[in-house]
C-alpha cells in the first residue's frame, strides 16, 4: 500500500442542533491550509454580501417555477421535490420544496439554512434564498447544469459519454476540498454526515460542490472527541463506528469520502440491491481487491474502457482503502487526502496535455493476454 508521502508530493432533532448554535456559533479559524477565512479571503469569494440567503415569497417561487410544473421537476429525495425554476431578475435558480407529509423535513430546513447561511466555499453550493410563509419551506440554491455525479456514473443512458478518468480524479480533489473547508476552517469544525454521490453537484466544467446540508452537525471541540446523535445518513456510506453507537466524528466523514472514491474508480453504487449477495455492499466486494495491488485493475469501472494510467489508479486506490479503514484513528485526515488528490489532478492534467507518458490500464490488460 502506498502512503501520501510516497507520491513526490510538494506540499437528532431540531432541538439538539438548536442547542448547539447560540453557544457555538461558526466562525472562520484562521488555520486553514491556507489561510482562508469564511468571508472569501484567497479567491474563495468576492464578495461575501452577495452570499446572505435572501427570504422569498411563495408566490415568488410559484411564478418561478411555473406554479411548480412538473416538466421543471429536476429531482425528488427524502426531503422532498426539486423544480429548476427563473426568478425574475433571469437567474435560473434550483428550488427545493419540502414534503409537508415528512417528519424530517422542517429539521433539515432549519439546519440547512443556518449552515449554508454562514459557510461559503467554491465547493459548496450556495444558497441564495429560502421561503417561509405558512406551512411552505422552500429553499433556493444557484442551478448546477450537470445535475449529480451519480447521474454520470450509475445506468448510464445509452450514447451518453462516462466520465473521462481526469474528470473523476478532478471531482474526488473538488469534493475533497469542499470537505476540508467543514473540518478545517469553520470553527467549530462541521461534519457533513451525508457525503454521497447524489449529494455532489456538477456544473458545466465538472467542478464539483457539496449540497444537502440537512443532517450537518457541528463539531467536538476541547477534549471532546466526538459529538453523540441519533444515526442517519445513507446505506452503503455511513462509517461502521457510528452506525453501530452514534458516535460521530470527523474521521466518519472521510470513510464516506473513501467510498464516494470507490465508486469513482468502480462504476459501482455503494449499495446496489439488483446484484448477486456479496456484491451488494461496495465496501464488502472491494476488500479482496484492496489486499493485493495486482487486482487493482480489476476494480475499474468497465466503462472507462482501460482509458487511465496504472500508477495514478495504484495511488487513487491507496489513498480510498485508507479512508474506509474499520478503525476511525486509521484514517487520514481531510487536509493530507486533499495534498494527495490534488498531485494525481496535476499528473493526470500533465498527461493529458502530453498526450501519454505512462501505461494505461488497457496497455496492462493486453500485456497479460500476451
Amino acid at each position: 500500500m502506498v502512503c501520501f508521502y510516497c507520491m513526490s508530493v510538494n506540499r437528532k432533532d431540531v432541538r439538539d442542533f438548536d442547542e448547539d448554535m447560540p453557544s457555538r456559533s461558526i466562525k472562520s479559524s484562521g488555520k486553514g491550509r491556507k489561510g482562508r477565512s469564511l468571508g472569501g479571503k484567497g479567491g474563495e469569494s468576492n464578495n461575501q454580501k452577495a452570499n446572505v440567503a435572501r427570504s422569498f415569497t411563495f408566490k415568488e417561487l410559484a411564478l418561478a417555477t411555473q406554479n411548480f410544473r412538473e416538466a421543471n421537476l429536476i429531482g425528488e429525495g427524502g426531503f422532498g421535490s426539486v423544480y429548476k425554476g427563473r426568478l425574475e431578475s433571469a437567474l435560473v435558480v434550483a428550488i427545493k420544496q419540502l414534503n409537508l407529509d415528512g417528519l424530517q423535513g422542517n429539521q433539515e430546513f432549519i439546519v440547512e439554512v443556518l449552515m449554508l447561511s454562514l459557510l461559503h466555499h467554491k465547493n459548496l453550493v450556495n444558497l441564495i434564498g429560502y421561503c417561509t410563509d405558512g406551512d411552505q419551506r422552500l429553499l433556493v440554491y444557484e442551478f448546477m447544469p450537470m445535475g449529480s455525479l451519480e447521474n454520470h456514473l450509475f445506468d448510464l443512458e445509452p450514447g451518453k459519454k462516462p466520465l473521462s478518468w481526469s474528470t473523476r480524479l478532478k471531482i474526488a480533489a473538488g469534493a475533497a476540498h469542499g470537505l476540508e473547508y467543514l473540518h478545517c476552517e469553520a470553527n467549530p469544525p462541521v461534519i457533513y454526515r451525508d457525503l454521497k454521490s447524489s449529494n455532489i453537484l456538477l456544473d458545466n466544467d465538472f467542478n464539483p460542490k457539496l449540497s444537502d446540508f440537512g443532517l450537518a452537525k457541528l463539531g467536538p471541540v476541547g477534549e471532546n472527541t466526538h459529538v453523540s446523535t441519533r444515526v442517519m445518513g445513507t446505506y452503503g456510506y455511513c462509517a461502521p463506528e457510528y452506525a453501530m453507537s452514534g458516535k460521530l466524528t470527523l474521521k466518519s466523514d472521510i470513510y464516506s469520502l473513501g467510498v464516494v472514491l470507490l465508486e469513482l474508480i468502480t462504476g459501482r453504487k455503494a449499495y446496489d440491491c439488483s446484484r448477486n449477495p456479496g456484491e451488494q455492499n461496495l465496501v464488502v466486494w472491494s476488500r479482496p481487491f484492496l489486499k493485493d495491488r495486482r487486482k487493482f485493475v480489476q476494480m475499474v469501472d468497465p466503462l472507462l474502457n482501460g482509458q487511465f494510467f496504472v500508477r495514478s489508479l495504484h495511488h487513487a486506490v491507496a489513498i480510498t482503502a485508507m479512508c474506509i479503514q474499520e478503525q476511525a484513528n486509521f484514517r487520514p485526515i481531510i487536509s493530507d487526502i486533499v495534498v494527495a488528490l490534488d498531485y494525481l489532478v496535476s499528473q493526470a492534467e500533465s498527461s493529458d496535455s502530453q498526450g501519454g507518458g505512462s501505461q494505461t490500464g488497457k496497455q496492462t490488460n493486453q500485456h497479460k493476454e500476451n
